[in-house]
């Protein structure tokens, strides 16, 4: 029994000998060798810049504050990865498809700035039945950020409507609707009161106290009220409440001449909103309009609703109203001769042709995806070339003239 045990033992070591020896052979010496990776070849296959999530978010935030956007919309980051998230290459798209997701992925990169929500109404569930569902499954197993402006990149100031109105000629151009700044860490009302030195200086330790808002005192030599302290403190409206029950317990009754509520109106934003109206220097015909946009979007052809009593070569045109993607609730009611937009409402058409103005449709995305062009610049120059910034070859409008 030992006898066999040991032939086995032989005879196996020396089938896995020789099995061995011939594989050997038929490898080739040059893959056998440690291969030397030279530094051009390293430099071409590791990004050598790179910048973290968070400035890279930071940098996107202060070009398009998400305060711009409209109410209703869903931008900023949408998808994060887990930390550490070092950003070398970004792609720019205006869809977020499974189309150009695939591209990212083929590219390496690790950012995605889509200019169009791909989360927009909430996901209860993340599985492979639908595509949206499908795109965050995949940005996070391939470690990819999702960061979307949308309407923040309409109503900033450089943003996809001002590059929309460039295409149109040299003249004016002003907001639609104008945005407004948001108020400095939500304060929106300003609570002052004026008292005497000794009640000022027993009112502001406790305002202070409730860390609720910015409180300044000084010193008032004349006025209506005569000599005083005055006391200003910038809050919310919930710390509002807080803040007036504190001035009625120390001052008691002298608390209702004391005090003063101002609420704090939101200052306007000049060059920034919803639309553009573009009232050009030099009048042209709408046959010349037409050309000025298909070759700033780059397209052959185009949908005209002429209004009423318009024509191509005999009317002319110095105003047009314009909003990047569906214009219709910002155009709608705007006195000028055109409306420049990506897509309306048959009744919304109907009602801008009645009173004499024509409607130049260009299909949704088409009147937003070449700002894409000019933001890979700006995004390169912001983050100090940190960040490789590429265009989507794939994204594309979905609606096409045949």
């Amino acid at each position: 029994m030992w006898g066999r045990m040991l032939w086995r033992n032989l005879v196996g070591r020396t089938l896995s000998c020789k099995l061995f020896t011939s594989l050997c052979k038929n490898i080739s010496p040059k893959r056998c060798k440690p291969q030397r990776i030279s530094a051009k070849t390293l430099s071409t296959t590791v990004p050598t810049k790179m910048a973290d999530l968070a400035k890279v978010v930071t940098v996107l935030n202060n070009f398009a504050p998400p305060s711009l956007a409209e109410s209703w919309d869903n931008v900023g980051l949408l998808v994060e990865p887990s930390p550490p998230h070092k950003v070398s290459r970004m792609l720019l798209t205006n869809d977020l498809t499974e189309g150009v997701l695939a591209e990212a992925v083929e590219k390496k990169a690790n950012f995605i700035l889509s200019y169009h929500p791909p989360i927009f109404v909430p996901l209860k569930r993340l599985t492979q039945s639908s595509w949206k569902e499908r795109i965050a499954v995949r940005c996070l197993e391939n470690c990819i950020a999702v960061y979307s402006p949308h309407t923040a990149y309409d109503a900033v100031k450089g943003g996809v409507n001002d590059w929309l109105a460039a295409g149109l000629g040299v003249g004016q151009v002003e907001p639609l609707q104008t945005s407004v700044q948001s108020h400095p860490q939500g304060h929106v009302f300003v609570l002052e009161v004026c008292v005497d030195k000794p009640a000022a200086v027993a009112l502001q330790g406790k305002l202070t106290a409730l860390q609720q808002g910015e409180v300044t005192m000084q010193d008032v030599t004349s006025g209506s009220r005569g000599d005083c302290i005055k006391i200003n403190m910038r809050c919310s409206q919930h710390a509002l409440v807080q803040a007036v029950n504190c001035v009625n317990q120390t001052l008691g009754d002298k608390a209702a001449t004391s005090l003063q509520v101002v609420k704090l109106e939101k200052p306007p934003l000049p060059g920034a909103g919803m639309g553009r109206l573009v009232t050009l220097d030099v009048p042209v015909t709408m046959s010349d309009l037409l050309s000025r946009v298909k070759t700033h979007l780059r397209l052959n052809h185009v949908r005209l609703g002429m209004g009423e009593g318009r024509t191509l070569e005999g009317s002319t045109v110095r105003s047009v109203a314009l909003c990047a993607g569906s214009g219709g609730s910002v155009l709608k009611g705007v006195k000028a001769d055109v409306y420049l937009t990506g897509e309306m409402s048959h009744h919304d058409i109907l009602d801008a042709v009645a009173m004499g103005t024509s409607v130049i449709l260009c299909e949704h995305s088409n009147t937003e995806r070449g700002f894409l062009r000019v933001l890979q610049g700006q995004l390169t120059a912001m983050l100090d070339g940190k960040v490789e910034v590429m265009v989507s070859d794939v994204d594309k409008d979905p609606v096409e003239v045949v």
